[in-house]
C-alpha cells in the first residue's frame, strides 16, 4: 500500500488505506491521456489491490461482443495488448448466440456484461453455473491452474456497460498461495471499476471526437482534391511529405536542427495543419482553378466569338450579293469578298490560337487583337431577356441600345466587370485584423473578351490569379474561426504560411524567414515539391525528379524557400524516399545532389 493511516489502538486501518489508495488511483486515471496506458493501468491497479496473478480487460464493441484488449498473467510471463505492442489473437466473445440470438450467460465475462452484476468464483473447477471449458483447456496446455475469478462490469456515468474487468487467482500476500477473492475487497474493486469506466469512457469519447475531427479533415481534403483534377491528390500527399521532413529534422543530431523536437501533441498539430493547408480552396470557383483557355468561364466563350465571325462572313456575303443585284461589278466584288472571307478566317484562327495561351502575347499580337476587336457585326435580337438576375443587373448599368445594334467581334463591356463589394475591406484592407499584405486588383473579375485574350502569359487574368492565391487567405480566415484547443492553436499559422517566401515577397502576409516558424517553413517545402513532382496534373507532363530538385535549387538561391531545410531535404534522402512512394517510375531518374549542397566553411 502507498499510504498508512492509523486506526483504533494504533492498528493499521485497511479501510482507510484502501480509501486513500482509491483516491490516488482515481486521480491517476483521470490524468492519463494515452488510451492504451489507461486501460493497462486499470488492470494493473486492480491486480495490485487484490494481489491477483492475472487479469483480462475486455471492451464492449459496437456489434455487441467483448474484445480482449489487455491480458496479464505474471507467473506465466504473459503480457499482451496495451503498451506491449503484442496483439491478442483470441476472438471476441459474443454476447448473444450467433444463431439463436439468445443471451450468452454461459461465459462468466459475457454474463457480467449482460447482467451488470459482479461474479466472485472461488474455484472455477467447482463451478457448475458457467462454462470454463476454455479455461481448463488453456490450463492443460500451460500447466497452469486457474482457480479464483473476480469479474466486475465497467459502467460509465450513463449506466451503460462498456467493458468487463476480470481478475484471476488472488494470492496470499505472505505465502503467495492462490486464494479466493475476499468479499471485503470486492466493493473496492467495484469502486475502482466504476472510476475506471468513467475515465475509460471519457478517453473513448475523446478518441471518438478526435477520430471524427480527423475524418472531417480528411473529408475536406478529399473534397478539395476531388473538386478539380488540377489538384489531384495534393491534400493527401502534402501531409505525408511534411511529416517526413519534420521527422528528418527531429532525427538530425547536429547543425541547425540539433535541438528541434516534436512532442506527440506537436506532431498532431503539424499533421492537422498540413491536412488543412488548402482548405480555403473550397471557396475558389472551379472555372477559375480549371481555366484552360483565356476565354473560358463556365464554358469557353470562343464558341460564341466563332458564331460572330460566322455572322460577319454571312454579312459580307449578303452585302456582296446585294451589290451584285444593284448592278455592281461582279468580278471585282467577288474578289473583294474572297479577300474579306480569307481575312476573317485568318483573324479567327489567330484569336483561337491566342485563346490557348501557349504563346507570349507580344505587343504586336496585342495590337492585332485590338484591331480585330474593332470589326463590327449587326445584332437584331434583344440581349437583355432570359438572363439571370445578376447578369441582368450588370447589363442595366448601361442604357440598352436601340435595335438593330452594331456590335464588335470582341467586346470589353461594362457588364463584363464584376466589382468588389464594400465589405471586402475587412479582409483585404490595410487595417484587416489578420495582417494580410496584399496587392488587390481593382475588380473582383473582368471577363472582357479582348482583355482576356491579351493576357501576357498563360490563361489567367490578374483578377483570377488573385482569386486563386486568395485560397490561402480564406484558409487562414476559416481556421482562425475554429475554436482549436490549446495544443492546436498554431494550426492557422502553420497552414497559412506555405506560400510565404524567405525574402518576404510571398503572400498573404509577406513574412520573411525570421518571422516564420520552422513547421511553417517545412510545409512550404512540402507544398512546392509535391506540386512540382505530381504526376496527376492534366495540364502538365510529369517532371523528372532531377528537374524538380533543380527548380527548387533556383528557389533556394532566390531565397524563396529555406536553404537549411532544402539541405536537410536532400541530405536526409527524404526527396528520394518520397519519390519512390509517390512518383511514377518514369520520373525516377538519377539525381546528383552534390552541386546543390552547401559546403561547410573551411576551418
Amino acid at each position: 500500500m502507498n499510504s498508512e493511516v492509523s486506526g483504533e489502538n494504533g492498528q493499521i486501518d485497511l479501510g482507510e488505506i484502501n480509501f486513500h489508495r482509491l483516491i490516488e488511483i482515481g486521480i491517476a486515471l483521470s490524468a492519463e491521456r494515452d488510451h492504451d496506458r489507461l486501460m493497462e493501468r486499470i488492470l494493473l491497479e486492480a491486480k495490485d489491490i487484490c494481489n491477483a496473478d492475472g487479469g483480462t480487460l475486455y471492451l464492449r464493441t459496437d456489434d455487441n461482443r467483448l474484445k480482449f484488449v489487455i491480458m496479464r498473467t505474471d507467473s506465466l510471463g504473459i503480457a499482451l495488448g496495451g503498451t506491449t505492442g503484442k496483439e491478442i489473437t483470441f476472438p471476441p466473445l459474443p454476447l448473444h448466440n450467433l444463431e439463436t440470438g439468445e443471451p450468452n450467460h454461459k461465459n462468466v465475462a459475457t454474463h457480467v456484461a449482460l447482467s451488470g452484476e459482479s461474479i466472485n468464483i472461488q474455484d472455477a473447477y467447482d463451478s457448475t453455473e458457467f462454462d470454463f471449458s476454455g479455461t481448463k483447456k488453456f490450463d492443460e496446455g500451460t500447466g497452469y491452474r486457474s482457480k479464483s475469478f473476480l469479474t466486475v462490469p465497467l459502467k460509465n456515468h450513463q449506466g451503460e456497460i462498456i467493458g468487463v474487468l476480470q481478475l484471476l487467482n488472488a494470492q496470499a500476500r505472505d505465502s503467495g498461495d492462490v486464494i479466493h477473492f475476499d468479499k471485503s475487497i470486492q466493493p473496492l474493486v467495484e469502486a475502482l471499476s466504476s472510476q475506471a469506466a468513467v475515465a475509460l469512457d471519457n478517453a473513448l469519447l475523446l478518441e471518438a471526437q478526435k477520430a471524427l475531427f480527423r475524418a472531417f479533415i480528411d473529408l475536406i481534403a478529399s473534397a478539395i482534391d476531388a473538386k478539380s483534377p488540377y489538384t489531384g491528390g495534393h491534400c493527401q500527399r502534402v501531409p505525408e511529405l511534411t511529416m517526413m521532413i519534420a521527422d528528418a529534422a527531429v532525427s538530425s543530431n547536429d547543425g541547425v536542427f540539433a535541438d528541434f523536437t516534436l512532442t506527440s501533441e506537436e506532431r498532431e498539430e503539424l499533421e492537422i495543419s498540413a491536412a488543412l493547408h488548402d482548405c480555403g480552396k473550397v471557396t475558389t470557383p472551379e472555372y477559375v482553378v480549371d481555366k484552360a483557355t483565356k476565354l473560358e468561364t463556365i464554358y469557353d466563350r470562343l464558341h460564341e466569338i466563332r458564331m460572330r465571325f460566322e455572322v460577319a462572313k454571312r454579312d459580307a456575303e449578303i452585302e456582296y450579293l446585294k451589290q451584285v443585284i444593284d448592278g455592281g461589278d461582279a468580278d471585282a466584288l467577288k474578289a473583294d469578298l474572297d479577300e474579306r472571307l480569307v481575312k476573317l478566317d485568318d483573324d479567327f484562327a489567330f484569336i483561337a490560337e491566342s485563346n490557348v495561351g501557349g504563346e507570349f502575347m507580344a505587343p504586336e499580337r496585342v495590337e492585332r487583337v485590338k484591331e480585330i476587336a474593332s470589326v463590327t457585326w449587326m445584332r437584331t435580337l434583344d440581349d437583355r431577356i432570359g438572363l439571370s438576375y445578376e447578369e441582368a443587373k450588370r447589363k442595366a448599368r448601361t442604357p440598352a441600345p436601340s435595335l438593330p445594334a452594331m456590335e464588335h467581334l470582341l467586346a470589353d463591356r461594362e457588364d463584363h466587370i464584376i466589382y468588389r463589394d464594400g465589405g471586402e475591406g475587412d479582409t483585404y484592407g490595410d487595417e484587416n485584423p489578420f495582417g494580410f499584405k496584399l496587392d488587390v486588383p481593382e475588380h473582383r473579375y473582368n471577363m472582357g473578351e479582348a482583355y482576356n485574350l491579351c493576357i501576357g502569359r498563360g490563361t489567367l487574368t490578374e483578377e483570377e490569379r488573385f482569386k486563386i492565391n486568395d485560397h490561402i487567405v480564406q484558409t487562414i480566415i476559416m481556421l482562425e474561426t475554429l475554436p482549436f484547443p490549446k495544443h492546436l492553436k498554431r494550426v492557422p499559422e502553420y497552414a497559412g504560411g506555405h506560400h510565404e517566401k524567405m525574402d518576404g515577397t510571398g503572400y498573404p502576409k509577406k513574412l520573411n524567414r525570421d518571422q516564420m516558424t520552422l513547421p511553417a517553413r517545412i510545409m512550404a517545402i512540402a507544398d512546392i515539391f509535391e506540386a512540382l513532382s505530381a504526376a496527376d496534373r492534366p495540364y502538365k507532363a510529369p517532371k523528372k525528379l532531377s528537374d524538380c530538385i533543380k527548380i527548387m535549387s533556383f528557389m533556394k538561391k532566390d531565397a524563396h524557400i529555406d536553404g537549411d531545410l532544402f539541405q536537410l531535404f536532400l541530405e536526409s534522402g527524404v526527396y528520394k524516399t518520397y519519390a519512390e512512394r509517390f512518383l511514377q517510375p518514369e520520373q525516377l531518374d538519377d539525381v546528383d545532389i552534390e552541386p546543390y549542397l552547401e559546403k561547410p566553411a573551411a576551418e
